[in-house]
């Protein structure tokens, strides 16, 4: 099982977990749940995690032209309705840094820009108190 396979269902359980906790707990408010359906969110969170991936892989192979697109993704994707306004911040940091790798002149910047994506991710993660392992970059 590669570390990219690890991550995902670590994600996963995370968030899993953090549904089960808000089953039992009917108090909570709408801004801490997740937007739209619990499974749309996972789905659409590991399709963020798939898309760094990629961008990881073409860095990785000093391949800029194969991370533009799944940056480009990031950056401009729709974004789920309800999610809350806590998480816009991290939201608009990782669309920032996709973005900028997107639209990265050479492989330095490219990755300085993808270190913010996996940064504004992580920090999202730990604000909503899902528990993920470190994200990891593979060329360094």
């Amino acid at each position: 099982m590669n570390l990219q396979t690890l991550l995902i269902v670590g994600f996963a359980l995370g968030v899993t977990a953090c549904a089960e906790k808000e089953q039992a707990a009917p108090e909570s408010t709408k801004e801490q749940a997740a937007p739209e359906s619990t499974d749309a969110f996972v789905n659409h969170m590991h399709y963020h995690a798939a898309q760094l991936e990629r961008i990881n892989t073409a860095l990785a192979a000093d391949n800029l032209d194969a991370a533009r697109t799944p940056a480009y993704w990031l950056a401009a994707h729709e974004q789920l309705e309800g999610a809350a306004d806590e998480w816009q911040p991290y939201i608009k940091e990782m669309r920032d840094a996709a973005r900028a790798v997107s639209d990265a002149p050479d492989l330095e910047t490219a990755r300085t820009a993808r270190q913010r994506i996996a940064a504004s991710c992580g920090d999202c993660h730990a604000f909503a108190g899902i528990d993920i392992p470190t994200l990891v970059l593979k060329d360094e």
